[in-house]
């Protein structure tokens, strides 16, 4: 029989984790008789008197918000890291390590507007966020205990989200993240051995084949990695290789802002509703090193699977062998690809 990359079982390699994953696109057509999820009820209003987050508020633990018109950023009042230096000597055995951590847990509010997502913000509302982006990393990242800065953002409620107010987060501490850590040895070796970028070749392989390629504009590229784990996973990438978000250029923030708005909107549409996802950026640690080997990218790891109330789990096989998916990255690009660009609740007002 001869192989299709679309029915067939087939193992696929993620260069930056160092991983593999297994595809199988034929489970797509199995019936489902699971757990449905309820979608995120849409806010109405574009200030909540009783949400934390909202310009005015006060906040849980007693602190006023500012009447903020654009951005507001404030330290997390329930953090998961702490500044505190702790002293430490660890007299236990290898197979029992500890190491204490040390770090800032920073809350990002994108908009006053509590009824709103990035997929309904507008380009320079979003290049606002950007700049946020930018300052809190360089901010952040100059203490010296702080060498690695992770900005991310859960959307919905059923990916934890505790408050639906459109707001990301920033955890800098002074590890790498385990996550990080297995790019930063991908790249380094790749680097190493080409003396370019991993991301920039791998980029410059999918514009010409364009079967994952979901949008792009003249600075970057959003596409399903071949790799993808998630069943519409995306991976936005810089075009030009650089390894921090103070690389970019002034049109270059104007061209992320428009491939964020971008591929939120193509989520939206393509279930109707205010699509979950964790997303995050990747980028060049900030531990004083050069690191050339590293490039500028921003995850996005949505969970639903076939219609706004039904997810993929990571359970069974993939907690104890390895992650798999049913629907092929082939697949799920085309299908966010011929997505419409005007998000469906602008189109459903006309």
């Amino acid at each position: 029989m001869e192989f299709n990359i679309n029915e067939h079982p087939h193992r696929r390699f993620n260069p930056l984790l160092n991983e593999w994953i297994l595809v199988s696109p034929h489970r797509a057509k199995r019936p489902w008789q699971g757990q449905n999820e309820t979608p995120s009820i849409e806010n109405s209003v574009a200030h909540d008197e009783n949400c934390y987050l909202c310009a005015g508020n006060t906040r849980s633990n007693g602190e006023q918000n500012p009447q903020y018109d654009a951005c507001y950023v404030f330290d997390n009042d329930f953090p998961a890291l702490l500044e505190d230096d702790i002293t430490f000597e660890s007299k236990l055995n290898p197979l029992f390590q500890i190491k204490p951590e040390k770090g800032i847990n920073r809350v990002i509010c994108f908009s006053p507007k509590h009824n709103i997502t990035l997929a309904e913000m507008d380009v320079k509302e979003i290049e606002n966020v950007i700049h946020t982006w930018k300052e809190e990393y360089a901010t952040l990242g100059s203490k010296d205990f702080i060498n690695y800065v992770q900005i991310f953002e859960n959307k919905g409620s059923v990916m934890g989200c505790s408050n639906p107010h459109p707001h990301g987060q920033i955890w800098a501490q002074s590890s790498l993240p385990t996550q990080v850590e297995k790019t930063q040895k991908s790249l380094q070796a790749y680097f190493e051995k080409n003396n370019t970028s991993l991301l920039e070749d791998y980029i410059k392989q999918e514009l010409v084949a364009q079967e994952r390629i979901v949008l792009e504009n003249e600075h970057f590229v959003v596409l399903v990695p071949f790799w993808a784990t998630w069943p519409f996973e995306t991976l936005l990438v810089s075009k030009r290789h650089f390894g921090s978000l103070l690389g970019l250029t002034t049109k270059e923030s104007e061209a992320l802002a428009e491939a964020i708005q971008g591929i939120t909107v193509k989520y939206d549409n393509l279930f109707e509703t205010s699509f979950p996802y964790s997303a995050g950026i990747h980028q060049a640690p900030t531990d004083r090193i050069s690191h050339p080997e590293w490039h500028l990218h921003m995850h996005f790891y949505p969970p639903l699977l076939r219609s706004a109330s039904v997810k993929k789990f990571m359970v069974g096989y993939e907690m104890l062998g390895e992650a798999q998916r049913d629907i092929s990255p082939e697949k799920s690009a085309e299908m966010l690809r011929n997505l419409p660009n005007t998000h469906y609740k602008l189109t459903h007002k006309n």
